[in-house]
């Protein structure tokens, strides 16, 4: 498989390494988390739709660029890099490739189209309290009304839910619990839901989503057939959850490198110590593997086998949480007691890559999959 990046695909890169420089450096998002606002800042998300970075999974004709979902891999990246806040991945990755593969032409205008331009955002809320990683299992009813539909139910863990202008909505319109028929995903305002604001341990927010009978028209119904897309949609989730983290990874190498070979202990660089030097190689060979599975993964969602997608998105998943985890772990105690700190930026994603493992399915999920898909 080629894994060299084409002359757009590096330009790309560079524009978005320069524009994380400039504009979000991890002392943005240390202050970002501590302000009592959403958590990041709609400014430099509309910056991103005019730069084009949002549109660019979508079709031409939906508004977008025709872009590969690799392209969307480098791009979340070097966003994971410098732990960019802006929700890239719930609005574009999920709400909006929702949208974009169930919605129709009206519902992509009204929905779609200021997603991509950054004016608004997304979020999708499929979770429930009992429903693990099991997208079949789905408890929220949406039963007929004289306008349309009528959702009661609660979603849990919703990422931008706190700040989305619409979020797509999983809800059952027929059969029980469990069952993988009679899933429909609706479009609904986030003022007609509750919304609970709940941090999660990385510092990031999200939105305990309580539906008490919400109305919603017949026109917001997306689609007729929704757990082919959510099924595609989260495995989008889970790829891009991995380009992420290869960010991460790659960011942790560098900062816990630079770290030793600064540190002094007995007189001595602890970086000279050849025991330091031999993990250093470690995590440094857990990441290119990492840039290796992440790659495939980004290749294999768009595959139209749902097999293929889902064993190469699994295989990439299940190396984020042993690699991923191992360079984590190695990158704090390299650091010592100081990397425990908040002051201290690998902490910080010591504490974000805990929660990409847990998104989408953990390792034993997708080490699942990967054995049912064998």
């Amino acid at each position: 498989m080629q894994f060299d990046l084409s002359d757009d695909q590096r330009l790309l890169v560079d524009t978005v390494t320069s524009f994380v420089k400039k504009e979000s450096p991890v002392e943005r998002f240390r202050r970002l988390r501590d302000e009592d606002s959403i958590g990041w800042s709609r400014e430099v998300m509309k910056k991103m739709g005019d730069l084009g970075w949002l549109a660019i999974p979508f079709r031409e004709e939906l508004g977008g660029l025709g872009g590969s979902f690799v392209d969307v891999a480098l791009i979340l990246e070097q966003l994971g890099a410098a732990l960019v806040p802006e929700p890239y991945l719930a609005s574009i990755v999920l709400g909006g490739m929702a949208l974009a593969h169930a919605g129709n032409a009206e519902q992509h205008g009204r929905y779609l189209a200021p997603a991509i331009e950054g004016s608004k955002t997304l979020a999708l809320a499929y979770a429930e309290e009992d429903g693990r990683y099991d997208l079949a299992r789905v408890s929220t009813r949406a039963e007929k009304s004289a306008k349309g539909y009528r959702l009661s139910g609660k979603k849990r863990w919703v990422l931008n839910g706190h700040a989305a202008d619409a979020i797509v909505v999983a809800a059952r319109v027929g059969g029980e619990v469990a069952d993988r028929e009679g899933i429909g995903l609706f479009v609904v305002d986030r003022d007609a839901v509750k919304i609970d604001v709940v941090r999660t341990m990385d510092g990031h927010r999200a939105a305990m989503v309580t539906l008490d009978g919400v109305e919603v028209g017949a026109d917001q119904r997306l689609g007729d057939e929704g757990l082919p897309v959510l099924e595609r949609v989260v495995d989008g989730g889970a790829a891009a959850a991995c380009a992420e983290g290869l960010g991460l990874m790659n960011a942790s190498l560098r900062i816990t490198r630079d770290y030793i070979s600064q540190r002094e202990q007995f007189g001595l660089k602890i970086g000279s110590f050849q025991a330091l030097q031999h993990r250093a190689v470690d995590m440094f060979v857990e990441t290119e593997l990492a840039r290796g599975t992440t790659i495939l993964a980004a290749v294999r969602v768009e595959d139209p086998d749902p097999r293929e997608r889902q064993r190469g998105v699994s295989i990439a998943k299940v190396h984020l949480a042993s690699g991923g985890r191992f360079v984590a772990q190695q990158s704090v105690q390299l650091h010592g007691g100081i990397g425990i700190t908040d002051e201290a930026d690998i902490g910080l994603y010591f504490k974000r890559m805990h929660v990409l493992n847990a998104l989408f399915g953990d390792e034993d999920h997708h080490l699942a999959r990967v054995a049912a898909t064998g």
